[in-house]
């Protein structure tokens, strides 16, 4: 399911729900069912965001989600050929995400959860390997995670006090 919406910051972002899961919680009446939508949106430009929405129907979870995702966006960093500019794990819960680098025609070689966030993100060639959990909620959190973990060879060569051509030889 995709929609596309305008956030405040003037980017055009589409989202896409990852998984929709029914929860209950028992009361004295007996169990309250609810639905979690995990929703991920991107500009497919550099900026991606996860959320989470709970709601008693299926629609208002989703754009609970969505809202979610809108206050948890992201800038990421990447190359001239729209990879990652190094290889990095990202690890939240038992999940642990591996992002390798690739060249220009390689595609997104990704498992569901992790390929959605790439996408959504505007990665073009990358490898990927899920490693640990399978959980959905914490590959997409894990994928994330490195996604926010990723430093530009500027910002390397700014924190080193050295110059980019020293740092990439």
């Amino acid at each position: 399911m995709r929609h596309e919406i305008i956030n405040t910051n003037g980017l055009e972002l589409n989202d896409q729900v990852v998984t929709i899961k029914r929860v209950s919680k028992t009361v004295k009446g007996g169990r309250t069912m609810r639905f979690t939508a995990l929703v991920v949106v991107g500009d497919k430009n550099g900026h991606v965001g996860v959320g989470l929405g709970k709601a008693a129907e299926i629609p208002d979870a989703i754009r609970k989600g969505r809202e979610d995702a809108q206050k948890h966006l992201t800038t990421i960093v990447l190359d001239e050929v729209a990879s990652i500019p190094h290889d990095f794990i990202g690890k939240f819960g038992g999940a642990q995400v591996l992002l390798k680098k690739a060249p220009e025609g390689t595609g997104i070689i990704a498992g569901g959860p992790a390929r959605m966030v790439l996408e959504m993100a505007g990665v073009r060639n990358i490898r990927t390997k899920s490693l640990g959990s399978n959980n959905k909620q914490n590959v997409v959190l894990a994928t994330m995670e490195a996604l926010k973990s990723l430093k530009s060879p500027e910002d390397v060569a700014r924190l080193r006090g050295k110059s980019v051509e020293e740092v990439l030889a």
